[in-house]
């Protein structure tokens, strides 16, 4: 049965499952996904849908996903119900793109458009965004594999209940060409401050996957700029290939990237060990101090601190402060952590500069003792 309205305080206490730490590779690896682009076989594509059909989609995939009990229970969120700030809470957690809600500039979301996930947020539903269903599943550091199966789980017991249109020639039909035939997009989210600082370095890790077919994109994905040493590597095109294929081609390309990024770090500890500490230190001083920091510095910062504990250069911090906050640092989560935070605006970026830095100070502060 569908679960209660969100309690949007509690829900930005903590974060998805799949951010925790401790996954495999995960001193490289923060997590992987796969993504599944379906459409309903008797509808036209979302970009034909009028308003009483797309309603009628979501109305169908609801019934059909709250039935499947994605982690046990499932939240139904449409977007035409969710204030501002929830919105772009759910972007900050990965959870909806940005084309299935609108930015925060006062556009209204399209009918139909909903997202559906659990509490473990390992599993999650987009409703009427580019394609009529986009299936997500996440794990925690690099198994890939995990995320694809949990992934195909779900596409098997929706398939029965919904019809996905498909051709026997070019496979799942999409609304994008590139996405045509397995509909498949799998992906890992890297974190490479090594590479980072040596930036010849981080250029032949992009070019070599360009050569593969893969891409390399910022933190949120397609379109947006790498911050705090973040980068998601993906698959571009899924037609021609079937979904085994294009996981062996991630496979094949992300144990090299951690091997070259774990390289680079022990000749920057060895040849560049006081620059290094230097640069943790700072940061460390600067979060525990700060009365106002931006949403860049923040993650600098945070990619500082867990590189040092990774190295072995300092303990506290750890991984399971650490981790959560570079979601928990975003603007919409430090707003809607506030008790009598609004809904339907947003503060002023001083004001969240301000707040950032209050949390980062507290969850940041040296242990008694």
């Amino acid at each position: 049965m569908p679960k209660p309205p969100l309690d949007l305080q509690r829900f930005v206490e903590r974060v998805g499952t799949w951010l925790a730490p401790g996954g495999p590779e995960g001193d490289v690896v923060l997590s992987s996904r796969v993504r599944l682009a379906r459409n309903l076989a008797d509808q036209p594509f979302v970009s034909r849908l009028d308003a009483p059909r797309a309603e009628a989609v979501a109305a169908r995939a609801r019934a059909a996903l709250e039935a499947a009990a994605i982690d046990g229970e499932t939240w139904w969120v449409p977007m035409t119900d969710a204030p501002p700030l929830l919105r772009l809470v759910l972007r900050e957690r990965h959870l909806v793109s940005r084309e299935l809600v609108p930015s925060e500039d006062g556009l209204k979301a399209l009918p139909g458009r909903a997202l559906a996930f659990g509490a473990s947020e390992s599993l999650a539903v987009m409703v009427n965004e580019e394609d009529h269903l986009r299936l997500q599943s996440w794990s925690a550091g690099y198994q890939v594999r995990a995320a694809w199966t949990r992934a195909v789980e779900l596409d098997r017991q929706l398939e029965p209940q919904l019809g996905f249109a498909a051709h026997s020639e070019f496979g799942y039909l999409t609304a994008c060409p590139t996405n045509v035939g397995t509909g498949l997009r799998a992906s890992v989210m890297l974190h490479l401050p090594g590479l980072g600082l040596v930036r010849s370095e981080l250029e032949k890790v992009i070019t070599a996957a360009q050569r593969t077919g893969l891409t390399v994109r910022g933190l949120y994905g397609e379109g947006s700029r790498a911050v705090g040493d973040f980068y998601q590597i993906s698959n571009q095109i899924t037609l021609g290939r079937s979904e085994e294929q294009l996981v062996e081609d991630l496979e094949a390309l992300v144990p090299r990237i951690v091997d070259f990024e774990r390289r680079v770090r022990e000749t920057l500890v060895r040849e560049q060990r006081p620059a290094l500490l230097d640069r943790v230190s700072r940061s460390l001083g600067l979060v525990r101090t700060a009365r106002s920091m931006a949403t860049d510095d923040a993650l600098t910062h945070l990619s500082n601190l867990r590189l040092a504990v990774v190295l072995g250069f300092q303990r506290e911090p750890s991984l399971e402060v650490l981790t959560p906050l570079t979601v928990q640092v975003q603007k919409a989560h430090l707003q809607a952590a506030q008790p009598e935070a609004s809904a339907s605006e947003l503060v002023e970026p001083s004001v969240r500069d301000g707040l950032r830095a209050a949390l980062l100070r507290q969850r940041l502060a040296p242990r008694p003792g």
